[in-house]
């Protein structure tokens, strides 16, 4: 027993001293310095490129559906049986589309199969969607099995816009079904009309230099999606779409904030703070658009202007 008790006390120890050490050795890691936007955004470019160049979808389903097909882009790598694909470099059915974010001109790559015959969104519109995510070596992130509402702006973040923007910047190019009925046990089936694509974007416009989950740092990223249904947002309900509440016109809406009241003017309901409500100061006309009178003439419509009654009789 006391040797027992000698041995038990010894592997203690030396526990103790290997975890000590350990820690001391995690002390010691130096953080992966962030790499130069502009430096990442060529070699994701290039990678991005050489996937492009060595990988297809399925085309031929497309083109000749089964019976239930389900719509979904399937990728994979040009080798053995598939030899004989076409790259998705070479497909008319790709373009390319300029973004700039942090003063760099990302390119993402658009797939267009079918763009869909009902309403395209705006960049601040819900979409109703099926999408996949998954990296260029084919690892799925993502996938959705039903569709989901996706809120362009509710779902971005100001630290980290660039993913949002890249998928809503794809999105605009779609429209969605262009009918649909609902059925019985509340379930709705749409036309076999609308948008299904895919875009490829550089870590830029992911999560650059933080890992998610599955999703290593500076991965480029691949999502496809089935696009059915578009809703014009009007988050606050104030009257004005919420895309013509950008008012410095980069196509995000989250930093815009008239009166600085760290609530954004596509969800306050007062844009200007003045105690008027913003649907109040403007006027929707029968055909659904929107005027913005100005009182006294300064440039400034009144539901921007929290003294738009100053100087009224001097301006009329």
């Amino acid at each position: 027993m006391m040797k027992l008790n000698k041995l038990f006390i010894l592997m203690l120890l030396v526990s103790i001293s290997i975890i000590s050490c350990k820690k001391d050795d995690a002390s010691t890691i130096e953080p992966i310095p962030v790499r130069d936007r502009g430096e990442q955004a060529i070699a994701d470019d290039e990678a991005l490129r050489a996937y492009l160049q060595t990988h297809f979808y399925n085309e031929e389903d497309f083109q000749n559906p089964a019976e239930g097909f389900d719509y979904r882009i399937k990728l994979d790598s040009i080798a053995g049986s598939n030899s004989e694909k076409t790259p998705l470099i070479d497909s008319d059915l790709l373009s390319t589309k300029m973004i700039t974010r942090d003063d760099v001109e990302y390119t993402i790559y658009i797939l267009k199969i079918r763009e869909g015959f009902g309403a395209h969104p705006t960049f601040a519109d819900s979409t109703f969607q099926n999408y996949k995510g998954e990296l260029l070596d084919q690892v799925s992130f993502d996938n959705t099995a039903n569709p989901v509402w996706f809120d362009h702006p509710g779902t971005l973040s100001q630290t980290n816009p660039g993913i949002v923007v890249a998928l809503t910047e794809t999105l605009v190019e779609f429209g969605g079904a262009s009918s649909f009925t609902l059925n019985d046990d509340n379930t709705v089936n749409f036309t076999d009309d609308f948008g299904v694509g895919a875009v490829f974007l550089p870590s830029g416009l992911g999560y650059f230099n933080l890992s998610q989950g599955a999703i290593p740092s500076y991965s480029p990223l691949i999502f496809s999606f089935q696009l059915y249904k578009v809703n014009e947002a009007d988050h606050d309900q104030d009257g004005i779409p919420s895309y013509l509440e950008d008012l410095d016109n980069d196509r995000i809406v989250v930093n815009d904030d008239s009166d600085g009241d760290n609530i954004p003017d596509y969800l306050d309901v007062d844009d200007d703070g003045d105690g008027t409500l913003t649907k109040d100061e403007i006027t929707v006309n029968e055909d659904g658009t929107v005027s913005f009178p100005d009182i006294n003439g300064n440039g400034i419509p009144n539901y921007l202007d929290e003294d738009e009654f100053e100087n009224v009789n001097e301006n009329q």
